[in-house]
């Protein structure tokens, strides 16, 4: 099994606009041979 950890940097402001995105995103991801599982966190952290 590979484990994929993808960091998404989005800009200030477009959260919901890219959540919203990323809900049809998944439907296209969900459908790739192979796939199992995915999920999407906010994170704490903040890069300067």
């Amino acid at each position: 099994m590979i484990l994929e950890v993808a960091t998404l940097n989005i800009k200030a402001g477009l959260s919901a606009d890219f959540e919203k995105a990323f809900s049809e995103a998944q439907k296209i991801i969900a459908s790739m041979d192979g796939y199992n599982s995915h999920q999407l966190k906010k994170c704490i952290e903040r890069n300067r």
